[in-house]
């Protein structure tokens, strides 16, 4: 199981990037998948997945600004982030897993050690 995540970069407050991650060793569609943050000097935090069962769910400060989708045909994950805003400002990490089981699944994200299998980061930089 192989991840790269790529796209980011720096842009102002108010714009749109995708990151991508790029996968291999796995069928994409049958992983529960996440994107993931992390602030200087904090933990890794979640942003966005699609569990084993295609739900999808977010953090709460990206809801209708991030959208998580994946191409099967392509192997790869997307992160769209859109109306970026400077406490976005984070290196990106998407991950994956085969199955994970934790409790509410019905209603959240996986914790982050529910993923053994992870991409490099990509930084993500919104200037206001």
């Amino acid at each position: 199981v192989q991840l790269q995540a790529s796209g980011g970069g720096s842009v102002q407050s108010g714009s749109s990037l995708r990151l991508s991650c790029t996968t291999s060793g796995f069928p994409l569609e049958d992983y529960a998948v996440g994107w993931f943050r992390q602030f200087p000097g904090k933990e890794r935090e979640v942003v966005a997945c699609i569990n084993n069962d295609r739900a999808i769910f977010y953090e709460d400060s990206v809801k209708g600004r991030f959208a998580i989708s994946r191409d099967s045909a392509k192997s790869t994950l997307y992160l769209q982030m859109d109306s970026l805003k400077p406490e976005d400002t984070a290196v990106y990490f998407c991950a994956a897993e085969r199955v994970i089981y934790y409790s509410n699944s019905h209603n959240s994200c996986p914790p982050r050690w529910g993923y053994n299998s992870w991409g490099q980061g990509t930084l993500v930089t919104v200037s206001s």
